[in-house]
């Protein structure tokens, strides 16, 4: 795996819509220019790649543009990192413009960068994983670096800054202090802070040994859900019916998903699951427990779950089905031998963690913490 070398001052980091392109909406300018700042407080300078701030329904109706941005991010010598301003659910159609890109397939191998986001990012994360460049899952420019209260949420930042060297022994460790998801993010929210709540959980070992160990792999449920799923409309319609509404033609997008997600063997079989820890979390979506029921079914049945050493689940969002899913998880998993480490802060649920792939790791219940080996 191509290791990329952590972030420096000076570093020149490129921003890249691949999902969603609110982040050049005008309604958008004040995080724009929060983030902008932020970046820079860290020594940091900010490149939006030339099709970023083009607007949602430009970039929705432009798969190549996003494509496009990301290819020339990884072939600027001068840019060291690469950050995905939001996620969403449209990153799989860029697929086709990269993973039959040649010049694209050897910039990665050639030129490889700190690769940041999470979300929908889940699937860059297994496109780039393929291609066999390590990548870090846990933030965003637009809901982390962006952060309307005048800095990053304390934990959120320290982790950030964390991307300044080397993971290796670096221990992630339950935040004191979680966060509802804002539901304003207009001007009149900045400077203010989240509602915030103290943590009484920490991290809860739903069934196996406390202690296990294992290379981390994994994302976001409902993305990893829907590119096993999304040819069968009928059983994620609770959850993707609704997007359909919103957007016209997009059902017939998601019918494409599991196809152009075959095609390029973007999600990983069965045996590369085996000894590796699985890290999963729900999105903001909070899918119900029912359709949490269905992606881990899909999990079951790709043979992810009698391939992993263990577990480790994301604080669901406002915690939210927080009892539910708890549930959900050791009737599905139905292995009682199995590790499942519950309510760890990445995803997203504020404050993030970032979790680099491929990375050793030990969870520990005991001493409350993951431990990057």
């Amino acid at each position: 795996m191509l290791i990329p070398e952590p972030l420096r001052k000076g570093d020149r980091i490129a921003i890249v819509s691949l999902s969603n392109g609110i982040l050049g909406e005008p309604y958008c300018a004040h995080t724009l220019k929060a983030g902008t700042d932020r970046l820079r407080s860290f020594g940091l300078e900010p490149v939006f790649m030339e099709n970023t701030l083009k607007g949602s329904e430009y970039l929705l109706a432009h798969p190549e543009a996003r494509a496009a941005d990301l290819k020339a991010a990884f072939l600027d010598d001068s840019i060291n990192g690469i950050i995905t301003a939001i996620g969403g659910i449209e990153t799989f159609r860029t697929f086709p413009y990269l993973m039959e890109d040649v010049e694209f397939i050897s910039a990665v191998k050639s030129h490889p960068k700190l690769f940041l986001g999470f979300s929908d990012t889940t699937h860059n994360h297994f496109m780039l994983r393929r291609l066999g460049l390590q990548t870090y899952y846990g933030q965003a420019f637009m809901c982390d670096i962006a952060e309307l209260s005048g800095d990053m949420l304390p934990y959120s930042k320290a982790q950030f800054e964390s991307c300044f060297a080397p993971y290796h022994g670096r221990k992630i460790t339950p935040s004191e202090i979680w966060y509802d998801d804002r539901t304003d993010f207009s001007p009149a929210a900045l400077g203010t802070m989240p509602v915030s709540h103290r943590e009484e959980h920490g991290y809860e070992l739903l069934q196996g040994s406390p202690v296990f160990e294992g290379e981390l792999l994994g994302g976001c449920i409902d993305s990893m859900g829907e590119m096993l799923l999304a040819g069968n409309m009928e059983r994620l319609g609770d959850l993707i019916l609704p997007y359909c509404g919103l957007v016209p033609g997009l059902a017939d997008d998601f019918r494409k998903q599991s196809e152009i997600v075959c095609r390029y063997n973007i999600f990983p079989g069965a045996e590369e699951w085996r000894g590796k820890i699985f890290f999963a979390e729900t999105s903001e979506v909070a899918p119900t427990p029912d359709v949490l029921r269905l992606y881990l079914e899909a999990f079951m049945a790709e043979g992810i779950f009698a391939n992993v050493n263990g577990i480790i689940v994301g604080k669901p969002i406002n915690e939210k089905y927080y009892e539910e899913y708890k549930q959900v998880w050791r009737e599905v998993v139905n292995d009682e031998s199995l590790p499942i480490l519950y309510n760890v802060n990445f995803g997203h649920a504020a404050p993030r963690a970032i979790l680099p792939y491929g990375a050793m790791a030990r969870a520990d219940a005991e001493k409350q913490e993951i431990v990057l080996l």
